[in-house]
């Protein structure tokens, strides 16, 4: 792997998007294949409509996250914002956070099969977390599978990334657990 390089999604990379989702992301998870990370955004109604839907928001600007390049191509994708901006996450999990509380929530990671094991999903964290703290957000959070039933389905990131990288456990809630990082905040920072 040569340098690897995180963009955060905006309009203009939404052809990146689509290209990492059609061809990279499930290329060896097929049944997966129509995700197009829907499931916090809208209700995924087969693949043609899933990517329409999906094209559609991120040029709306309405999908945050990073993708990662490895040579101009990409390779990796973390689902992270605010987490106001997730209705089915409130819908999953019940009432969000205090209102008073500032969370960024992380809540997907997709690796090409032949980046896996190799820091792409920490540098797409951390990534998440410098934006989350640039916001102003006072914790990062991130739902990890307990008992994964396979890879795929640590989807949410490893618990083991989670806790390498300063996370510790916040709740437990049946067949995952939430795990938060305070962050350095602006206002913080300055104190």
């Amino acid at each position: 792997m040569r340098e690897l390089l995180v963009k955060e999604l905006t309009p203009s990379l939404r052809d990146d998007f689509l290209l990492f989702f059609d061809n990279v992301a499930f290329a060896d998870n097929p049944d997966w294949s129509d995700c197009y990370c829907s499931l916090y955004h809208f209700a995924n109604k087969g693949k043609a409509e899933s990517r329409r839907q999906a094209s559609s928001q991120v040029e709306d600007d309405r999908v945050h996250g990073f993708l990662a390049y490895d040579n101009g191509k990409p390779v990796g994708w973390c689902n992270a914002a605010n987490r106001n901006s997730y209705p089915t996450l409130h819908w999953l999990m019940g009432p969000g956070p205090d209102k008073a509380e500032r969370v960024g929530s992380i809540v997907c990671f997709v690796i090409a099969s032949s980046h896996r094991s190799q820091g792409v999903a920490s540098r797409l964290l951390e990534a998440a977390c410098k934006k989350f703290s640039q916001q102003g957000l006072e914790f990062a959070e991130a739902y990890p599978v307990k008992k994964p039933q396979s890879a795929a389905y640590n989807f949410p990131g490893p618990l083991s990334m989670y806790l390498k990288n300063g996370f510790t456990t916040h709740r437990d809630a049946d067949w995952y657990l939430v795990v938060r990082k305070r962050l350095e905040t602006p206002d913080r920072a300055e104190a």
